[in-house]
């Protein structure tokens, strides 16, 4: 009998800010396992306990103070796998896990992209260059993955929006860092070097629009609706088949403090 295994990732901006909406989240939805980026805090002021209470004991954390950090929260026993330092920087930009055992085991990757600033030019803005040399390490990956683990899941606010009907106008945004040429071009040949099924987009395909970010600056962010998909879940070959079903939670960025990013969730049939 196949063994389903949903898979939710959030980013949270902010971990403890807004605790009380993962634990809603976390009780409505029931997700086997919440994948947070953003977490903002250093490992030992995780709220660990308040997890374990919602019943999610298993848990691989990288965290640092005040900024990015990435969690993995789960039901299910895990074995953390521990962090990447991407570009050289111990930032807490990914942390890894494997769960269950034997040839029915996957392994999790959370990841959380650098932003990139305002101005989408390298020379002129540090932030954008790390993105993309950020992006290029992750090309890297993808080709490692792809040959050594087929079962791999990428997820994280990859702060890219790769199609164009990722974002509400694809012309209005072609020079707005997350969705301009080099940096779209950037994350599908990195999808491609992984040979990664684009979950949300293999079960709602283009020209559907997909967001899942809508900013704070919008005073009126439901109504005006310019949204960008940025957060992603990626599937490895060996279980591309087995994707059964998928949802984003819009309705969480209408809670009271909410984080501009909403859940993204895949449930998926694995062997």
């Amino acid at each position: 009998m196949a063994d389903m295994l949903s898979v939710v990732t959030w980013n949270i901006n902010s971990v403890r800010l807004r605790l009380d909406l993962v634990l809603r989240f976390l009780a409505e939805q029931q997700p086997d396992v919440l994948c947070l980026q953003e977490t903002k805090c250093p490992n030992d002021l995780f709220p660990k306990g308040a997890f374990e209470k919602a019943g999610y004991r298993h848990q691989a954390i990288m965290g640092m103070k005040g900024y990015n950090g990435v969690a993995i929260l789960s039901r299910r026993p895990l074995e953390p796998l521990g962090a990447r330092e991407m570009c050289g920087k111990p930032d807490a930009r990914h942390v890894a896990a494997r769960i269950g055992e034997g040839a029915s085991a996957v392994t999790l990757h959370n990841f959380y992209v650098p932003a990139g600033g305002d101005i989408p030019d390298p020379d002129a803005n540090p932030k954008f260059a790390h993105k993309l040399d950020f992006v290029k390490e992750l090309l890297a990956f993808s080709e490692q993955t792809r040959k050594a683990d087929p079962r791999a899941i990428l997820v994280g606010d990859l702060n890219i929006a790769p199609l164009e009907h990722d974002v509400w106008s694809h012309k209005k945004l072609l020079d707005i860092v997350s969705h301009t040429p080099i940096e779209t071009k950037g994350l599908l040949n990195v999808i491609a070097a992984g040979d990664w099924g684009d979950a949300m987009r293999l079960l709602k395909p283009e020209p559907e629009k997909i967001y899942s970010w809508w900013s704070y600056r919008s005073p009126d962010w439901e109504t005006r609706d310019l949204g960008r998909r940025l957060d992603h879940v990626w599937l490895g070959r060996d279980l591309t088949g087995g994707l059964r079903s998928g949802a984003i939670f819009r309705e969480t960025r209408g809670w009271e403090r909410p984080s501009d990013h909403v859940p993204v969730r895949i449930d998926l049939e694995i062997d």
